[in-house]
């Protein structure tokens, strides 16, 4: 069986994931997302992701049915399953201070954040998710383990919630309040057969 996985972006955090055979191709369309333009009066107001979350959740739905919400510079954007869409656009007329209208818009016009992203070197004992953590977001392993088993800590867009994980090159991790990070690669072993790490996270 074949694992996918999409957002309506290559850069969506939240994304859904499909379970086909192997001869089944997937296509974009099948995921069923559909991205809204969110209009509301910039120069008067402001929009926060909190607001927009706010909103959706206060119309009873699951939180599972709504992807990544982007505001900046007065455009705001977000994205839901299309099950759901005529239901969100009829009903969502206010969000926070401002009122709102909505629109559908083809995925190909989503917004493509700006991310800055700082790269680091360092050494590490093994590539246990919980090891990693430790040496990413300068915590201890004792503080890492909680988050871990919490299910606040994702790998490649998926939950990890066992702290003896396994990373590998070119892995995404996100941990909530911490942030994103990306394994660039693993460079070899030191004379104390440590793994040299190198990685990046998100500012």
């Amino acid at each position: 069986m074949n694992l996918s996985f999409s957002g309506g972006s290559n850069y969506a955090e939240r994304r859904r994931v499909r379970l086909t055979p192997p001869y089944l191709e997937t296509t974009e369309e099948d995921f069923q997302l559909t991205l809204f333009s969110i209009d509301y009066p910039a120069k008067f107001v402001s929009l926060e992701h909190r607001d927009v979350l706010g909103a959706l959740m206060n119309l009873g739905l699951k939180r599972e049915k709504f992807g990544d919400i982007f505001i900046r510079d007065g455009i705001a954007q977000m994205v839901t399953a299309t099950e759901i869409a005529d239901y969100v656009e009829f009903n969502v007329q206010t969000i926070g201070k401002a009122t709102v209208r909505l629109h559908k818009i083809p995925l190909s016009e989503h917004v493509k954040p700006v991310e800055e992203w700082e790269e680091f070197a360092a050494t590490v004992s093994s590539l246990r998710l919980d090891v990693v953590l430790a040496q990413i977001y300068k915590l201890s392993r004792s503080k890492v383990v909680p988050y871990i088993e919490k299910g606040l800590v994702k790998v490649n867009w998926k939950i990890a919630d066992q702290p003896a994980f396994m990373l590998a090159e070119g892995d995404y991790i996100s941990v909530r309040k911490f942030g994103r990070a990306h394994i660039i690669a693993i460079e070899g072993r030191t004379k104390k057969e440590k793994l040299r790490l190198r990685y990046r996270r998100m500012i």
